[in-house]
């Protein structure tokens, strides 16, 4: 009697490797021993933590090459690790330190090499000078509603220029960066599809900041409105070129289909990141709460031994764990370069920021009233968790993204 060989079985494991677990490690140590000392005090000063990003910068974890190595990582899950541990940290903080990322993701997802080559190292500088980049895009009456966007860039061919006018808002490193992505109007009447990415280097003339944002949360990030006065920059700035430009215009005009979406593309492809932010919060806020119930003693006993507060607890741990899973997914996913078919990163983020939202304001309850003073540092957690359901893309639009792309219909 012939028997059939059983199929083998494919290797799988959820364990980081080696080296994974180092970077963790080196991570996790300057965030606890750099960033959490000094969280209190940018978050009450409300300003750029220069000397903590130079600190960063010296010890090789804010830079070109750090996130490149992070990118690199063949399972995708070193970058969104790297975020969790610095957001733990202190969210402020860990944005300030990446903030300047989304216009390096801008830069590598719709630049050419020579571009790229260019400008991405600009947006960190070096240690000894430290820069910054900024990613533009929301303006007064076009957030959510990227298709309404008035920011208009038009090409001057004698110079071969393009000239930038327009408001942006609500912009992190808006004014201070050294480059500033700018997403503005080609064709308005193609909405998205008529849009393109455009650098603004150094000291262009015309770019000037507006109003710096006092924020509920995240106030160590620079928030502020960006102004573009006639900025003229090199057609050698358009991101992609205009030959290739050009051709998507045409293709759109006679009918045809675009995925390239100057400012979606970007957004799609750094929602996963948010989410790793959002567990790094939610992470900080259940380890204070968990630590606190063990030591915290009301009628003779800690209060982790009350049902209700263990309850509490281990429900905002299955709920830490699920965001974790579903943002490496989606990071997995896209260094394997798997479609997003159901929305996968739009997931990571929806569930994460609204989980750290829930998380923290469970912390503050455990807390009771020392939780709810600034003698401890879950109200900051609390504070810096609300934005994670807003920015790049709210949770409902999350949803919209969603239920669009399980429906495969242009759901509105």
């Amino acid at each position: 009697m012939v028997t059939a060989e059983a199929p083998a079985i494919p290797s799988f494991s959820m364990e980081l490797n080696e080296e994974q677990i180092q970077m963790q490690k080196w991570i996790h140590e300057f965030a606890r021993d750099v960033v959490r000392p000094a969280a209190h005090e940018w978050d009450e000063r409300e300003e750029t933590p220069w000397p903590i990003i130079k600190i960063a910068a010296e010890n090789g974890l804010y830079g070109l090459q750090f996130m490149a190595h992070l990118s690199s990582d063949p399972t995708g899950l070193m970058l969104p690790m790297a975020i969790e541990e610095l957001f733990w940290g202190d969210a402020g903080i860990g944005m300030a330190l990446f903030g300047s990322s989304l216009a390096v993701a801008a830069i590598t997802g719709n630049g050419t090499p020579q571009q790229i080559g260019e400008w991405a190292p600009q947006c960190y500088g070096t240690a000894e000078k430290v820069m910054l980049g900024a990613f533009c895009v929301s303006e007064p009456d076009a957030g959510s509603d990227v298709a309404g966007m008035k920011t208009r860039a038009v090409y001057d061919q004698a110079k071969d220029e393009w000239v930038l006018n327009g408001q942006k808002t609500w912009i992190s490193n808006g004014g201070i960066a050294d480059v500033h992505v700018v997403v503005a109007a080609v064709d308005p009447t193609l909405g998205t599809r008529g849009q393109a990415s455009f650098i603004v280097p150094p000291n262009t003339p015309g770019l000037r900041q507006g109003a710096k944002f006092k924020k509920y949360g995240i106030r160590a990030s620079h928030t502020a409105e960006v102004y573009l006065d006639d900025v003229r920059v090199p057609g050698s700035c358009l991101l992609g070129g205009k030959e290739k430009l050009d051709a998507r215009l045409a293709k759109v005009r006679e009918g045809g289909k675009s995925r390239e979406q100057a400012a979606l593309g970007t957004f799609e492809a750094t929602r996963p990141a948010v989410g790793a932010m959002a567990v790094g919060v939610a992470r900080a806020a259940y380890e204070w709460s968990l630590d606190y119930a063990k030591e915290r003693r009301q009628f003779g006993k800690p209060i982790i031994e009350n049902q209700g507060i263990s309850f509490m607890l281990a429900n905002m741990k299955v709920e830490l764990d699920a965001s974790r899973l579903l943002v490496w997914r989606a990071a997995w996913m896209a260094r394997a370069r798997k479609p997003f078919a159901a929305a996968e990163g739009s997931q990571a983020k929806y569930k994460a920021g609204e989980v750290a939202v829930w998380v923290t304001d469970r912390a503050i309850q455990i807390g009771g009233g020392i939780g709810y003073t600034r003698e401890a540092p879950v109200e900051r957690f609390h504070r810096d968790a609300k934005i994670m359901t807003i920015f790049e893309g709210t949770s409902e639009i999350q949803q919209l993204v969603i239920a669009r792309a399980i429906s495969g219909m242009h759901l509105t």
